[in-house]
Parts: C-alpha cells; structure tokens; sequence
C-alpha cells in the first residue's frame, strides 16, 4: 500500500504548455480523462512513438498508484494524405495498410509493457461525429464551405495562438502553408476535404470527401470523454499547428468551454542533431529496437531524462540502461535474513515527491536505486529485506519496469559456470572436503552468487 498520509494529498503538479507554468492537478470524482494523440499508421512505429507511449504510460499508472480512475484515450488517424500515399506504394487498400501497422504498433505497446489505453478510436469509424461537428462550425460561421472543402476561419478566433504563444500572424509566416486560391485566409485551415480520384471517400453535406486532420482528434475526444477534458497529451511536435487547431475548433464548436484543462507534451526524441522522423529516414522502428533492448533497458533510458526534455539516441546510452536496470534487479534477489526489516519507508516518500514534482522520473528513479542499495547492504548484514523489496517491487511497477527479463538474463549468462561449481563443490562435500566447499560458496558470494543448500539440493540466486 502507498505511504500512509502521503498520497490522499492533493499536491500533484504538471507542467501546463496553455500556461505555461507547473500547476497542481486535482479532479473531483477521482477520474481522469486523459486524451493522447495516437500514431497515423502508414508505416512501422518508430521510437519516438514508443518515448510518447511510454511518457504517457508513466503518467498514468503514476496517477492509479495515487487512486485516480483513467479513462485513456488514443486515437489512430487511419485516414490523411501519408496514408493514402503509403497505401497507393504498396499497393493494398488504406484500410489493409492501417491493419497491418496498427495490429503491430499494439503489440509492439504489449512488449513494451505499456499499459492500452482504455480505447482506441478510429478516425473513419468517427465520420458521424466528425460530420455533426463540422456542421455545427459552419453554422456558428465560424468555417466556410468552399467548392467542397470546410475551412475553419482562424482570424474570428480571438484566442488563437494561445497555447504556441505567439500571434496570429507570426504563427502564419512561421508555417508551411499550401498554396490554396479557395481560402479566404492563408491560415485557415482543412475541416473537410472534397473527394480526388483515387482517394477514400464518404459522404457529407458539403459532398464526397473525407476529414482534414486536426477535426478527427477533436471529434474523438468529444465523443470518447466529453466537451471538456482534464489532460490532453502528445509529442512537442504536435502544439503547432495541430494542437492549436485543435483547441481552436473545439471551443468554438463547444462554446468557448476549456477543452483541456492540462496539456501536456514530451521532448522529441534526436538521433544525432536530428529530430527522429520517418520523412527524414532516421528511425528505429519499435520492433527492430527490441530485438537489441529489453523492454526495460528503452523505458530506463527513456525515464531516466525529464519527460519534457529532449533525448538523444544512440546503441550505446540505450546498451548502458541493461546495467541500471541490473541494479534494481538485484535488490529484489537479494536474501532476506533473520534480523530486524530494513527501513524503506522514507524512499517512497522520496519517490512521491519526485513524482508530484512534474513526473520527474529521474529523481524517482534516483530514490529506488537507493533503495536496492539499502536492500543489499541489509540482507548481507542479515537483516529482513523482504518489505522493502515489495516496496521497491512495487514502485519499479508503477514506472513500468518488469525486471523479470533481466533476472532471466543475469542468470542465463552465468548459469552454466555456477552450476559446474555447485557440482564440484557438491562432490566435495561429499568427500569430506568443507574447507575447499565452504571457499567455493564464499567465493560466489563475493561474486553476487548466493548458494541455499536444502535437503533437496542447492539452488542460487545473484544478490549482488
């Protein structure tokens, strides 16, 4: 159970980008809703895709730990134009091409013990609603119909730019805008596109055609958790122009109610001096990555950086994350002895209050090392440990770690040479020989290899 008096405490913060500032997170009936921009599944996810899981994962099996209920929403936007042009290269239908890669993606989220979101809602399983809040912007005036395309008018929105905080206009010359004769204004944006040869398409009011990108989330959003959400999640990348599109659209659909009171948003993730993205061709898909990296090592070098802070890949950092997580392993392996339990009670406060802190993780991360430590200097002094390793079980759970792979491969990479020595040492003792048996025992236990000897046998276990 968490530390008694600690985690009823409303003194969670997260860092708001609309604010621009750490604010302390409350809900009233102890129920989240939680809404993070999902992947658009023309292709293999990569890892920035996972450092976004991840992040998002964190936070919210930070906020169960504390008691809340999270309704987590995550949408796949299975139509746009990378998809339509993905699916035309491979020539199979863009509905085949989003199975295929949302199938993956969420097996790649299992191996990575990710929790799944709570749903996973389908832009063009969202036509009707997506339709409904079209209509409701053209008639508040607030979007035009133009030769079969919507556009949302961005200069009648006061408020725009409010979460990239900068002007309309900067916001404007700043952007890569496509040349369009039929807006009114160069910022204006797509709500719904008339139908191009060749393309998917549904029907509308306004004719054939199918969704501009930033109405899925907001139509999504509403349907899944309502016209006002408390956390609305996602890469950096995505502020401007997508998230600000979004807040702008859904206010002016919902009547200027808050869309989300939080929004929270992860660094990017860089190999080398450049942002990790599938159109520069510098990406490590999810899969390929786990064939090198148990699923903890990517989540320690994921977690061990501020989420909001920009992260660097390469093989070695990734590599050196097996060792940290080694670390915590070992703690839970060590033996518990005859004596007095340890006291760990103080590292899950310290634990908590890194994890109020903004989820800084590797201050959370720091206290559990700590821990383990404390655990393996109690059991070789004899103390009982086995409290503080289901304390540190435990908090090593809510950042997402199994620690099952790496006890499998800690002891498969040595087991053949501590099973020779059992044998030798077995045969030893049954010679007589106890002073050379004892050494060999001895000798393990300096190496982190602990023998228990029982009437059936010895068995071992690494401590160190």
């Amino acid at each position: 159970m968490p530390v008694s008096g600690y985690i009823g405490r409303n003194n969670m913060r997260l860092y708001n980008t609309l604010s621009g500032k750490s604010e302390i997170f409350q809900v009233k009936n102890k129920t989240v809703s939680m809404y993070v921009c999902g992947i658009t599944p023309y292709a293999s996810s990569h890892l920035g895709h996972a450092m976004c899981a991840v992040v998002f994962d964190t936070l919210r099996r930070y906020m169960e730990y504390k008691g809340y209920r999270v309704n987590h929403i995550q949408n796949f936007t299975d139509i746009d134009d990378k998809m339509i042009r993905a699916a035309l290269e491979e020539g199979i239908s863009v509905v085949e091409l989003a199975e295929k890669n949302m199938d993956k993606y969420l097996d790649e989220l299992k191996a990575l013990n990710v929790k799944l979101a709570s749903k996973f809602p389908r832009a063009t399983h969202e036509i009707k609603a997506i339709i409904t809040i079209i209509r409701g912007l053209v008639e508040k005036e607030m979007a035009y119909v133009k030769n079969g395309d919507v556009y949302y008018r961005v200069r009648k929105n006061h408020d725009y730019g409010k979460l990239s905080n900068r002007k309309l206009e900067d916001l404007v010359a700043g952007a890569r805008l496509d040349v369009d004769e039929d807006k009114e204004y160069p910022g204006d944006f797509a709500l719904w596109k008339s139908y191009k040869e060749g393309e998917p398409f549904w029907e509308s009011p306004w004719g054939i055609g199918r969704p501009g990108w930033h109405i899925e989330c907001t139509a999504m959003a509403i349907e899944y958790l309502g016209e006002s959400i408390d956390i609305h999640g996602g890469g950096l990348d995505l502020v401007f122009p997508h998230h600000e599109n979004e807040i702008a659209q859904s206010e002016s659909y919902t009547g200027l109610k808050p869309f989300a009171r939080f929004w929270v948003h992860n660094g990017t993730l860089q190999y080398g001096t450049d942002k990790m993205s599938k159109s520069i061709g510098n990406v490590f898909s999810i899969s390929e990555a786990l064939q090198n990296h148990s699923s903890d090592a990517l989540r320690m070098f994921f977690l061990n950086s501020h989420y909001r802070r920009p992260l660097t890949y390469s093989e070695e950092i990734v590599q050196n994350q097996s060792r940290a997580v080694e670390r915590l392993t070992n703690g839970l392996m060590a033996s518990s002895g005859e004596g007095a339990q340890i006291e760990h009670e103080t590292y899950e406060t310290r634990f908590c209050e890194a994890m109020d802190d903004d989820i800084n993780t590797p201050r959370a991360l720091a206290s559990l090392f700590d821990l383990a430590r404390e655990i393996n200097r109690g059991s070789s002094e004899g103390y009982g440990v086995d409290e503080a390793q289901e304390t540190l079980s435990k908090l090593a759970g809510v950042l997402g770690f199994t620690l099952m792979e790496t006890q499998q491969n800690v002891r498969g990479d040595i087991q053949l040479f501590v099973e020779m020595l059992i044998k030798t040492r077995t045969k030893l003792r049954e010679l007589k020989h106890f002073e050379i048996a004892d050494q060999i025992r001895d000798d393990l236990l300096g190496q982190g290899v602990l023998l228990e000897d029982s009437a059936d046998g010895t068995d071992w276990k690494t401590i160190f």
